[in-house]
């Protein structure tokens, strides 16, 4: 009860300071678009570019300076510079942690960059930046290709022209992976792969598109002699500066953070527009407004107040229920969930016209997915996950999205935002690749310009393969280990050249094993309907049971896909399916106990690949496939010297 006359005074309060309260409303939408950084106190400009503190150009007084390694050169008051380590680096971009700059002395764009051009003198310990791990490197003409990352290839990096350059690399690298480079070294140990030249695009977090330059982060020793956060401002560490901070804004406000800054503005939204500081604040003309209507309305919302009151004593209340409307103060952060966008549920309505039946990819264990078209004619999948009871499952929605959207892999549907709203259950909009799904293609469902495609053998070993060794790299080589909770064919996507998008991750909270009439389905499991799926295809069985029953009585030849026409089949291609036939049967009967995983699956299904593609491509395959060389080679491994526990 106490509770509620909380809640009930505290309306009462924020109805008299109605302006504030609902700019404050609307700062949560605010800060899901970054805002532009302000210039400097000197307000200080260079062609395209507002020089944002703590960096200037002319040491004056309306600029305290932190350091002189943020003074700036403009020439022919169009071009920017930066000098570090006796080298000037032409400033591309500002950003809130850092700049993206050019490489030294580059007059035009080039692809094929010396290996030394950040230099070991740049990271002496003597200067503020550092290269941010924002950055993927394009190595070019090495000898060894086992640093080269497939993560990084699902990324946009764009040529000198603007075009998809990074299509053409032959190598690509990740700063953030540190298996090779490490925080405070220069490009300079990609040569002892004997690679002779290197590129670098900075990829924001969030972000699947590159930026050409190299980002720069910047921050302030740790033991600084000034106080140099503004009010309403929190230090974070840097990432890549030794020892070094940055001042940053906390939620509802914007600036740069540091007191000899701008500081910390107050954020809001007015008459449409993005607003700071003062802007945000009763002007004195429109107090006298406001109190003559509070003084009108108070009496009538006392009455109201108190009748709501008796209301909510009476009612019983569904205990755990989750208010997303007072999720920011649960610190939910949704931004930081939905990396790149937060769609409305009306706007997603809109995309499947209303969630109908015909739209529907995928139904399993209280979800479905549904296939959508946006407003920019963006093609997209739209997963309904099962609705949030309390805030505790909310949370752990949001965390495990977040935790999705981080991963860069090309055999992971990408995450393009989410939907949050208390009235709906969350959703997960996924990129939706022109090729339909796994299930479309087995059943002979999807059409090419009217004509019913099927999939021959080595693409649907192929596709297997790529399922199982994700799913093993999700569950052994990330902390905590990601399970998929609903594999099914529907929610494999496939793209132009029929690989792997592995979507519709089940996010809700329940038991890794899932048992019914005694029979435990797990990630495991499902690989092994999927797999028997795989060999019957177009046949659509109604369940397993009917394929394992001919598989033990030796007459799989009556369960293949009449489009795989079996007995024309080359002897080692029966073999195969044989193969796959019994390896679907061990992860039905063996999965959910421990005494098969996946990595399991994934090991015997790449040395059956061997024998359809050159060992060599198989190795490339692997190292396109996983970022881990240790998980590599345990799945690499042969069956007879390795033991997964």
């Amino acid at each position: 009860m106490n509770t509620f006359v909380t809640i009930i005074i505290l309306e009462l309060f924020l109805f008299l300071l109605f302006i504030p309260f609902t700019s404050s409303q609307k700062q949560l939408q605010t800060k899901l678009v970054q805002p532009p950084l302000l210039p400097n106190s000197c307000n200080e400009t260079c062609g395209k570019h507002r020089v944002p503190f703590p960096f200037y150009l002319n040491n004056t007084s309306c600029v305290s300076s932190l350091s002189t390694s943020f003074h700036l050169t403009c020439t022919n008051s169009s071009t920017l510079f930066i000098k570090l380590a006796s080298q000037n680096y032409p400033i591309l971009e500002f950003f809130s942690d850092g700049l993206l700059v050019d490489f030294p002395g580059a007059s035009s764009c080039r692809q094929y960059n010396d290996l030394n051009s950040f230099g070991e003198r740049f990271f002496d310990g003597k200067n503020y930046f550092g290269v941010s791990v924002d950055n993927i490197v394009g190595l070019y003409d090495c000898e060894d290709s086992s640093l080269c990352k497939a993560d990084c290839e699902t990324v946009n990096l764009p040529g000198c022209d603007g075009s998809a350059g990074g299509d053409s690399l032959g190598c690509c690298y990740p700063l953030s992976d540190h298996s090779i480079w490490h925080v405070g070294e220069g490009f300079s140990v990609f040569s002892k792969f004997g690679c002779r030249g290197f590129s670098s695009w900075a990829v924001l977090r969030g972000s699947y598109a590159g930026k050409r330059g190299v980002k720069l982060e910047f921050a302030i020793p740790r033991n600084f002699s000034k106080e140099i956060c503004a009010k309403n401002a929190d230090i974070v560490n840097s990432t890549s500066v030794k020892d070094g901070v940055r001042c940053v804004c906390q939620d509802g406000y914007v600036g740069d953070g540091f007191a000899n800054g701008t500081g910390c503005l107050l954020s809001c939204i007015k008459d449409g527009k993005e607003a700071y500081g003062s802007d945000c604040y009763i002007k004195r003309h429109d107090q006298r407004k406001m109190v003559i209507i509070a003084g009108i309305l108070c009496p009538v919302l006392i009455v109201a107040s108190l009748a709501t009151l008796f209301y909510l004593l009476k009612r019983k209340e569904k205990p755990g229920m989750f208010d997303s409307e007072q999720a920011y103060y649960h610190n939910i952060s949704f931004r930081k969930a939905c990396r790149t966008r937060l769609f409305s549920h009306h706007e997603l309505e809109q995309a499947t016209n209303g969630f109908e039946e015909n739209k529907k990819l995928m139904q399993c264990n209280n979800t479905a997915m549904f296939s959508g078209v946006l407003g920019d004619g963006s093609h997209v999948a739209i997963h309904k996950l099962s609705k949030c009871e309390n805030e505790n499952d909310m949370l752990q929605v949001m965390s495990q999205i977040e935790v999705l959207s981080s991963i860069l892999h090309r055999n992971v549907a990408s995450i393009l935002g989410c939907c949050v709203d208390s009235n709906y259950a969350p959703l997960v909009i996924y990129e939706y690749p022109a090729n339909g799904t796994l299930e479309d293609h087995l059943h002979q469902k999807f059409e090419n310009k009217g004509q019913k495609l099927g999939l021959d053998w080595y693409r649907r070993l192929n596709i297997a393969t790529e399922i199982a060794s994700t799913i093993a790299l999700l569950q052994y080589d990330k902390s905590p280990p990601i399970f998929h909770h609903n594999l099914k064919s529907s929610c494999i996507f496939l793209d132009d050249d029929l690989s792997v998008k592995i979507a519709g991750f089940g996010l809700v909270n329940y038991d890794y094993t899932n048992c019914e009439n005694r029979i435990c389905k797990n990630d495991v499991y499902d690989i092994g309907v999927m797999l028997l799926e795989i060999i019957y295809g177009s046949n659509q069985l109604d369940s397993p049971t009917l394929a394992l029953k001919k598989i033990r009585d030796g007459k799989i030849e009556e369960i293949v896909d009449p489009v795989l026409d079996y007995h024309e089949q080359p002897h080692y291609c029966q073999e195969q399916i044989q193969i796959i036939a019994d390896l679907a049967t061990r992860c039905l009967l063996f999965g959910a106990d421990g005494k098969m995983g996946m990595v399991d699956v994934a090991r015997e299904l790449v040395h059956l690949n061997k024998e359809s593609v050159d060992g060599g491509n198989v190795k490339l395959v692997l190292e396109e496939t996983f970022s881990n060389s240790s998980l590599l080679q345990m799945i690499s491994m042969s069956p007879d010297s390795m033991n997964v526990p």
